[in-house]
């Protein structure tokens, strides 16, 4: 009896610290669960500030961003009237000379217009024993052109010029001599029809052979100034006909002076 009584007080005992401990370990659990949802709060809210500082630096960026452009285009605004005043006033003041300055550029013109003219009526009176399938005179863009055709003066693929073509040159040289303030270019010109010889390799090599043989003649024979002539060749790449015919191929092996009023003084005027 005595043996069961102190049993039944020992699983008491025993009951009662079970019973005991039970509550500790519910209360440390709960108050884990607290501290691991504060610490994701934390995280959270951590998480928050650190993104409202960064809109906030943004903001900071784009409001400096706004008030320099702003105050860059109060600058270009401030430079734009600015000029704007000097333009108006240069165009008060200048008025009258920019009105007295285009009647001079008019004159000017007229005038190279009325030395253009009156030189290629005395080229084509010097030249008028010539027919017009050897050699022909005409105005272009304010310029003076004497065409003349290969059988007035070369032969076949030569550069050497015909005696025909000499007496042509020295009635024109005549002019040119007489004439100041103008230049001149020697340009010759080809057919397509390809050329090999000992001498010309192809067409511009002929052509600007040509233009050379000219310019010798003019000068060195006839004495015009060197300083005032350019030869140059075009071969077959400048043709005012067709060369699918004999006539048309005809037409372009020719040799052209064409003559050019000096323009300084009026590109000094246009420069002022």
């Amino acid at each position: 009896m005595k043996k069961s009584f102190q049993f039944l007080v020992f699983l008491s005992l025993i009951i009662c610290l079970l019973f005991t401990s039970c509550v500790p370990t519910r209360k440390f659990m709960a108050s884990e669960a607290k501290v691991d949802q504060l610490q994701k709060d934390s995280v959270f809210t951590h998480n928050q500030l650190t993104d409202c500082n960064a809109q906030v630096n943004n903001l900071k960026d784009e409001r400096t961003h706004l008030q320099n452009e702003k105050a860059n285009l109060k600058n270009e605004s401030a430079m734009i009237q600015n000029d704007l005043k000097a333009l108006n006033s240069e165009s008060k003041m200048t008025i009258a000379d920019q009105a007295k300055r285009l009647n001079i550029l008019q004159n000017m013109i007229q005038s190279q217009r009325n030395v253009m003219d009156k030189l290629k009526n005395s080229i084509s009176e010097a030249l008028m024993n010539y027919k017009t399938d050897e050699l022909y005179v005409y105005v272009k863009d304010g310029k003076v052109y004497i065409s003349l055709e290969e059988k007035l003066l070369f032969k076949s693929g030569s550069d050497v010029v015909d005696p025909k073509g000499k007496e042509a040159l020295k009635s024109l040289a005549i002019v040119l001599n007489n004439t100041k303030d103008i230049t001149v270019l020697i340009e010759g010109h080809t057919d397509n029809v390809p050329i090999k010889t000992k001498l010309f390799s192809d067409n511009w090599d002929l052509s600007t052979a040509r233009a050379t043989s000219i310019v010798r003649i003019l000068t060195k024979d006839n004495g015009f100034d060197s300083n005032r002539i350019i030869a140059s060749g075009r071969g077959q790449y400048y043709p005012i006909k067709t060369n699918e015919t004999i006539e048309g191929r005809a037409g372009n092996r020719r040799t052209e002076v064409i003559l050019s009023p000096d323009l300084k003084e009026l590109y000094k005027l246009l420069e002022q």
